[in-house]
């Protein structure tokens, strides 16, 4: 486990907007208790809580990743009207301490949804 610091910073933060998720037109989460999560030089990434999410809508896949700063992700497929879009959405459910604002959260990979709205 890495600790965030000034060589690879982590930042958390309510997130100002509503953010909306849509895939084949469909709303698969409406949030505005989104976080946006800056990390180094990565472009920031809005969590949303699961709760603000369509759950019915996803699967949980066998992939799984690992980040030295955040801990195991867990992914889910989307599937909407019968279209199975795999591994669009990702959940780290046990974070590291530095990062468990995050813990219950969803993001989802803009290239494998329609639209993620921020207004």
């Amino acid at each position: 486990m890495r600790e965030p610091g000034p060589d690879h910073p982590i930042g958390i933060a309510p997130h100002a907007n509503r953010v909306r998720v849509s895939a084949r037109g469909q709303s698969v989460a409406d949030s505005r208790r989104a976080l946006r999560l800056s990390e180094a030089s990565y472009l920031p990434v809005l969590y949303i809580p699961r709760a603000d999410a369509r759950f019915e809508l996803f699967r949980r896949s066998t992939r799984t990743s690992h980040c030295p700063y955040k801990g195991e992700a867990s992914y889910y497929d989307l599937i909407v009207d019968g279209e199975v879009r795999p591994n669009a959405v990702w959940s780290y459910e046990d974070p590291f301490p530095a990062v468990n604002a995050i813990r219950g959260h969803l993001a989802f990979y803009p290239d494998k949804v329609d639209a993620i709205e921020d207004a």
